[in-house]
């Protein structure tokens, strides 16, 4: 009998060499279970920092959302809306128009200096603001225009009405109860600014509240950011902001019709 075939055949156990190829293949194995769970993940990552890049772009070259932070333009704008202002509004020789809900910059109108602010939370802050997720910055405001340049604006006539140009402004638009301004005013616009107010009037600090100033409470045309276009959130209050025809009727600065 050969013995040593037999044992050849009993002995099923492998090799050495066998053994360390069978240990390859299982790490190799983990390895492609690895890989494919690590993959969704830095895909997702991936999108979804390409998806915060083109929305941080958008926000600020075309569409900002603008996060209400007070009542200062109830009942047009509530505590918590996010408004998409469009940037483009005024980029191709268009100009504010009377009646049109602005944000602006008001470093050197509103706010005399832009406080300071430690580098790395003032850019944290600013992405999350562009992105709506976060209160605008402290020089930035929401506010309708009243006067452009030239017109001369009074408040408030024997009716306690606004006037500009001569011609009294029913502004439906405001905060039920409030008048047009609790302070006397009289003031003609200087070219290339603004006079702005807010509709609560009396939560408002707008124009009114600059007057003794530099530029006498008036906002420079080139300071606005864009036009609030439409209210983005919440989904119950989605509305576009249309133009208000308080001020149709208004002539334009030195008496001819527009």
């Amino acid at each position: 009998m050969d013995t040593e075939a037999q044992h050849m055949e009993r002995d099923l156990s492998p090799g050495p060499d066998a053994s360390g190829a069978g240990q390859r293949s299982r790490s190799m194995r983990f390895s492609r279970y690895s890989g494919y769970a690590e993959g969704p993940w830095r895909r997702a990552g991936l999108l979804a920092l390409v998806c915060a890049v083109f929305l941080l772009l958008l926000s600020h070259f075309v569409m900002q959302p603008f996060l209400i932070p007070s009542g200062s333009m109830e009942p047009t704008l509530q505590v918590g809306d996010r408004v998409l202002v469009n940037k483009l509004a005024y980029r191709f020789g268009s100009v504010p128009h009377r009646g049109d809900v602005v944000v602006f910059d008001g470093t050197g109108s509103f706010v005399q200096e832009a406080p300071s602010q430690n580098p790395v939370a003032r850019i944290l802050h600013g992405a999350a603001a562009a992105l709506g997720l976060a209160e605008p910055a402290d020089t930035d405001y929401i506010k309708r225009v009243v006067g452009v340049g030239g017109d001369h604006v009074v408040c408030c006539d024997k009716r306690r009405r606004l006037e500009v140009n001569g011609r009294p402004v029913d502004e439906r638009y405001l905060y039920p109860g409030n008048p047009p301004s609790k302070v006397p005013f009289d003031i003609v616009v200087p070219d290339g600014r603004l006079w702005v107010m807010g509709d609560h009037r009396s939560r408002s600090s707008d124009s009114r509240d600059h007057l003794g100033e530099p530029g006498g409470g008036t906002v420079p045309v080139d300071k606005v950011i864009g036009r609030a276009g439409w209210i983005g959130w919440p989904f119950g209050r989605w509305s576009s902001l249309t133009r208000t025809g308080a001020f149709a009727h208004v002539p334009a600065a030195g008496g001819a019709h527009g």
